[in-house]
């Protein structure tokens, strides 16, 4: 009888589990049936409505280069001592073709693509899908966007352009096709979804991509990205070797802005004449900000636009006419991005206080010309920022004194070769007194033909004169 008992206890549990077991099951259905609707919604049926409203305004581009190259390889090499044995080798012109891809965006025959896909042409021919070929010529170009614009003359063949969209909109998780000449295969279409954005790659100073996991190959380069609306949201640049699904794409925004210049010919960037590093928790806290926010500056150019506007070093610059400031990168690229001319205004904090500064942004053009005293200071090997309050006190300057510090030292350079360290002092140059860099710049100016530099030093608690010799051989 006691057996009979168990042996219903355990039949009792069992229909009670399966009983559970079955409304897990169940909801769990019920759960994946409502929600499956809901995803649904949001999955493209077909892509096939969007490329036939895309594809015409798509080109593919083909380009030729002209190299000069020996036919023959000499027996000894150069670096050999019989390398010119036979003198100078022959050489014979061979033609190189590259092929990338296109998009069509004004109607008198403008195409944008990639700068690398057309930077080294002697000749560019553009083809539709229908199989027109047109000659193009290079109109502007950018190397460190790699922004592309070439034109052609149009007729009554030629598609009618694309309209161009807003990268800012784009969210990650987005569906996106892309249309491009992978291969040279010709026209062919891919999609994938948005993976990221503001990714650095490494591929140039302003560096903004989206990253893609729509397929793109050698031959897409150029090619447009599409939001499901029909709209270009990126130009296809760059993947990265030996990964999968991973692409990247230049935000039609950045080439928006760019594009009155491109129409010119070549692109003019902004230049504000600071430098700046990004807020780690230390120096934010040392600067007595509770957050890390906006990017610190380490030094101002003398008779920069930021040094005419008031910019100080020590500064913490939050914000960019208008748009927060995340870090370096994003100070650079809105910057350049600026045009040359334009009054703008950048808030600050200076000693735990917000002030607004209005600034008329410069050229890289000045940029080269003002800067060109810390191109003189590389010919002697010496890299100097200014003295801060916090450094004042480590430095074990006296009250008063004055002087540029030196924070890097060249290798194999007259600062190297004087003896000359990071951490030390310069108090003069050449007999006159240091008192910031906007002095250090204007003496080594005076100094740009010397053949060498007295420097009177401050290193530990002592002083001492060091002679800087140019390497004239």
């Amino acid at each position: 009888m006691k057996n009979k008992g168990k042996t219903s206890i355990k039949n009792r549990m069992l229909k009670v589990f399966v009983l559970l077991l079955g409304v897990a099951f169940f909801t769990a259905g019920q759960a994946a049936l409502s929600l499956t609707p809901t995803f649904a919604a949001h999955v493209p049926g077909s892509f096939a409505g969007l490329v036939t409203k895309t594809k015409d305004a798509v080109v593919n581009i083909s380009t030729t280069q002209i190299v000069k190259q020996s036919p023959l390889i000499p027996f000894f090499m150069p670096n050999t001592p019989f390398g010119n044995f036979f003198g100078p080798m022959p050489q014979r012109k061979i033609e190189i073709h590259a092929l990338g891809s296109g998009f069509v965006i004004s109607k008198n025959g403008l195409i944008l693509t990639n700068n690398h896909v057309i930077s080294k042409a002697t000749s560019i021919k553009v083809k539709l899908d229908n199989g027109k070929e047109y000659k193009a010529k290079i109109v502007g170009r950018d190397p460190k966007t790699d922004l592309g614009l070439v034109r052609v003359k149009p007729d009554k063949y030629f598609p009618k352009p694309v309209k161009l969209g807003n990268s800012d909109a784009i969210r990650v998780g987005d569906w996106v096709m892309a249309v491009g000449n992978p291969f040279g295969l010709g026209q062919t279409v891919t999609a994938g979804i948005i993976s990221a954005k503001g990714r650095i790659i490494g591929a140039g100073p302003y560096d903004d991509f989206l990253q893609t996991d729509a397929a793109i190959n050698p031959g897409n380069s150029g090619g447009p990205l599409f939001n499901m609306q029909g709209e270009v949201i990126g130009i296809n640049t760059a993947i990265i070797r030996g990964g999968q699904n991973i692409g990247f794409a230049i935000p039609i925004n950045l080439a928006k802005k760019l594009l009155p210049q491109l129409k010119k010919g070549k692109v003019i960037r902004g230049w504000l004449g600071v430098d700046v590093q990004n807020l780690t928790t230390e120096l934010a806290r040392s600067f007595g900000i509770k957050a890390k926010k906006g990017v610190l500056i380490s030094n101002v150019f003398p008779e920069s636009p930021a040094d005419k506007a008031g910019l100080k070093h020590g500064d913490i610059i939050v914000a960019f006419n208008g748009e927060n400031i995340k870090d370096a990168h994003d100070i650079s690229r809105l910057v350049a991005a600026t045009q040359p001319g334009k009054k703008i205004t950048i808030k600050i904090i200076r000693n735990g206080q917000e002030k607004l500064l209005e600034v008329t942004i410069g050229t890289m053009l000045q940029r080269e010309k003002i800067a060109s005293a810390p191109n003189i200071q590389n010919t002697w090997g010496i890299t100097v920022q200014e003295i801060t309050p916090e450094l004042d006190e480590r430095l074990g300057l006296n009250p008063g004194e004055k002087g540029v510090v030196i924070s890097g030292v060249h290798p194999d350079s007259p600062a190297a070769n004087a003896g000359l360290h990071p951490g030390d002092i310069i108090l003069e140059v050449n007999r006159e007194k240091i008192r910031n860099v906007k002095d250090y710049y204007s003496v080594l100016r005076k100094a740009r033909n010397d053949k060498g530099l007295l420097l009177l030093i401050k290193r530990g608690s002592g002083n001492m004169y060091l002679v800087l010799q140019k390497d004239v051989r």
